[in-house]
């Protein structure tokens, strides 16, 4: 067995430097060394790194798409692979790799670190130790391994920003692959998505100038996909229908999902024909957006988009 290990930066090879951590090459590929020669890993494996190694909230779809192209040039030389990420945006790249990754018959890990391998009690050793088990032994698709825990790439999410048990899924009972008979990667295209949460008094005439280049909106709702119901507001949303944009409703809470039609308060979705994102978390419906405005027009995109590709929807 022979893994790809895919080091993109992140806290995890991070050092201190004049203006605080940043990635730095060598800390991982060190670590990975130690931990073979200690016997903690026991599998042959081979590094990819970036070029430069990035924080990744410094993340951009080209990053995702040169993530998947390694995994793509290497699926059939390889029995699994580690993706090592940060984790401000880990959980959108494990979302992206599953849907990106159409066939996938292999394992791929992603994993990182809340705290800096060159800080003392770091949980990164850990969890490249878990990582790399889990790359041999995994179902095929996208998962995350972080502090014990495996999780499907397509429900996970960032839930503590400095707890070691960052990361959580509300369910783990999904098969994070897009299941077709041969594997076909896919390439994300820059898409100019809108991503607005609701909030009381939210001002539509400002999330029209928002979404005035938008190519797609992400629309968080209130509770199980209510919306403002007043006429300046179904205003916004039928000028973005008549402008074809796609409207991809989710909810902003963390379970439960969206059951649109259950109050009259959300009737302005309809009349927008607003696509159910059910129960998709933003994680995995902003690159799901990003890949369908890629793929997909019109009929297409909206069944794409309401349609379960890979447990990212399970309602």
């Amino acid at each position: 067995m022979r893994l790809c290990v895919i080091h993109t930066g992140g806290t995890i090879g991070s050092v201190m430097t004049p203006t605080g951590f940043a990635p730095k090459p060598g800390l991982v590929e060190e670590t990975l060394e130690q931990l073979g020669a200690a016997g903690q890993v026991q599998v042959a494996y081979d590094m990819v790194l970036a070029d430069p190694l990035i924080d990744s909230s410094q993340a951009q779809v080209a990053d995702w798409n040169w993530i998947a192209g390694e995994i793509a040039a290497r699926h059939d030389s390889h029995d699994g692979f580690v993706v090592i990420h940060g984790t401000d945006s880990l959980a959108y790249a494990a979302g992206a790799l599953a849907l990106a990754l159409e066939g996938l018959a292999k394992p791929v890990v992603v994993t990182g670190s809340m705290v800096p391998l060159s800080v003392q009690d770091s949980d990164g050793a850990r969890n490249l130790v878990e990582a790399m088990a889990a790359a041999c032994s995994a179902a095929p698709g996208v998962w995350v391994q972080f502090a014990g825990q495996l999780l499907p790439g397509t429900r996970v999410q960032k839930l503590h920003s400095v707890a070691e048990e960052a990361f959580g899924a509300d369910r783990r009972d999904v098969a994070p692959v897009v299941a077709a008979p041969k594997f076909r990667p896919h390439v994300f295209a820059p898409q100019s998505i809108a991503v607005i949460t609701l909030t009381p008094g939210v001002d539509p005439v400002m999330l029209g100038e928002m979404c005035a280049r938008a190519d797609g909106v992400i629309l968080r709702c209130f509770g199980s996909g209510n919306v403002p119901g007043d006429t300046a507001f179904r205003t916004f949303l039928r000028d973005l229908a008549a402008r074809d944009v796609p409207v991809l409703a989710i909810s902003q809470c963390a379970s439960g999902g969206m059951m649109m039609g259950t109050y009259s308060a959300g009737a302005a979705m309809a009349d927008a024909r607003a696509i159910d994102g059910k129960d998709m978390t933003l994680e995995a419906a902003y690159p799901k957006m990003m890949l369908g405005l890629s793929r997909f027009q019109g009929g297409d995109l909206h069944r794409y988009l309401a349609t379960a590709q890979c447990g990212e929807i399970v309602a």
